[in-house]
């Protein structure tokens, strides 16, 4: 395991404000480590919507099919029914059964079965899973959601009651299908349950991606991981924000260790590499002052896998001290550009056009100077331009569009990494 710090420790005389990228890479298992066990619920929309157009229902079987085919043998695993409830589709009393090649079957039988009916209550799914996962002694626990509606039949404060009770209780990825469902509520999801969050536009893509979430989560390696935050005495944490491959904030999540140390959970790896932003302010220094603005490791209990040190230098040079780290400048951009994107979608909720279309165009700006394509040509789709008038407007309220902005809302935390890159989204994604 790597950690690596990137940031310009020199600041001018009387500043305090620290800033660092810190990239965690995790090659791979420890030496002689066991892979960690897991047990995976795999929760599909029963919804009536969900047989409407008649392609969704055997689509989504099919995706259901290419994650239990995925599992690993002896993954404890269950599949879920989601309408106003929470019914289990296999075991169909209940529970969950460890991964054969007959319970697979007996899965995928199951699956074939299902039929769509009801609404869509998914505070009620996540509980559910919550309580099936809560009985077994697995390293990993994971859930993988597919909706293709909003949360129609819950109100949202009974949503996250249920998200604070689920949260650290297992990893969930969600979906979205079709065109009623809401890329806030799968952010709200996302962001609770340390997961991912994201929209399949093309429903033949649909098992391709249920299949490599499964891969993914089949692949960890080290459960439970933490960055570990020591900070001088007369200092202040601002904010601990993942910032790659999406914008996670961590900070209202730390456990105070002893003094001027703090954990902030980072959940389970894979072979992947991750970036966060550390921002701390000090007390402030003379020229010519130095000082250990932060030690950060990455541990896992009272194991520590690797360390690297914050620095902060005082000096009179305005070359040194005016220049900002270009992936602290480049992750500031990113989540700049998430916060347009927010602010465009809720100005186009409340009728604010005018306010709706300068948000777009400065998000506009913000993907193309940070290499961010996708998001630049996604958010491009959204106006209409005249060029005989010279006008640009947002384009009309159509399903389409409708569709477009949420698909946008639900992509707008996910991030490039390198200044200049092209953002890579899967095929119908």
């Amino acid at each position: 395991m790597l950690i690596e710090v990137d940031q310009n420790p020199y600041l001018a005389a009387g500043v305090r404000q620290v800033n660092a990228i810190v990239t965690v890479d995790v090659g791979g298992a420890p030496a002689g480590g066991r892979p960690p066990t897991v047990a995976q619920v795999l929760i599909i929309d029963g919804s009536a919507s969900m047989a409407y157009p008649q392609t969704k229902l055997p689509e989504a079987k099919r995706a259901l099919a290419a994650a239990i085919g995925a599992l690993r043998d002896d993954t404890a695993f269950a599949v879920v029914v989601g309408t106003h409830t929470a019914q289990p589709v296999y075991p169909a009393g209940g529970g969950m059964a460890a991964a054969t090649a007959r319970t697979r079957q007996e899965a995928l039988r199951a699956v074939d079965a299902l039929t769509a009916d009801g609404h869509t209550r998914i505070g009620r799914w996540l509980t559910f899973a919550a309580e099936l996962l809560a009985a077994q002694p697995a390293d990993v626990r994971h859930v993988v959601l597919l909706t293709d509606g909003r949360n129609s039949e819950e109100h949202q404060d009974e949503l996250r009651d249920a998200l604070r009770a689920c949260a650290g209780a297992f990893v969930c990825d969600c979906r979205g299908i079709g065109r009623d469902w809401k890329g806030e509520e799968l952010l709200m999801i996302a962001d609770a349950l340390n997961g991912s969050a994201d929209a399949v536009t093309d429903l033949s893509a649909l098992a391709g991606d249920f299949q490599a979430i499964t891969e993914k989560v089949m692949g960890k390696v080290l459960p439970d991981l933490a960055i570990r935050l020591w900070t001088p005495t007369g200092s202040a944490v601002r904010f601990v924000n993942q910032v790659h491959p999406r914008i996670l904030d961590l900070t209202d999540r730390r456990t105070d260790i002893e003094p001027r140390v703090g954990e902030y959970p980072l959940g389970t790896w894979g072979a992947e590499r991750r970036d966060y932003h550390v921002c701390v302010d000090v007390e402030p220094g003379d020229v010519g002052d130095e000082m250990l603005a932060g030690r950060i490791s990455v541990v896992r209990g009272d194991r520590v896998y690797a360390e690297e040190r914050i620095l902060a230098i005082w000096t009179a040079d305005e070359e040194r001290s005016t220049v900002v780290s270009e992936r602290v400048q480049h992750y500031t951009a990113q989540t700049e550009l998430a916060g347009e994107i927010q602010g465009f979608t809720a100005a186009r909720r409340e009728g604010d056009e005018a306010l709706a279309l300068a948000r777009l165009r400065r998000a506009v700006e913000l993907a193309d100077g940070s290499g961010d394509a996708a998001t630049a040509r996604s958010l491009e789709q959204l106006v209409d331009v005249d060029d005989e008038r010279g006008t640009v407007q947002l384009v009309r309220r159509t399903g389409d569009a409708d569709l477009a902005v949420e698909v946008v809302t639900v992509r707008r935390t996910q991030t490039v990494r390198e200044p200049g890159a092209a953002a890579r989204h899967d095929a119908g994604r």
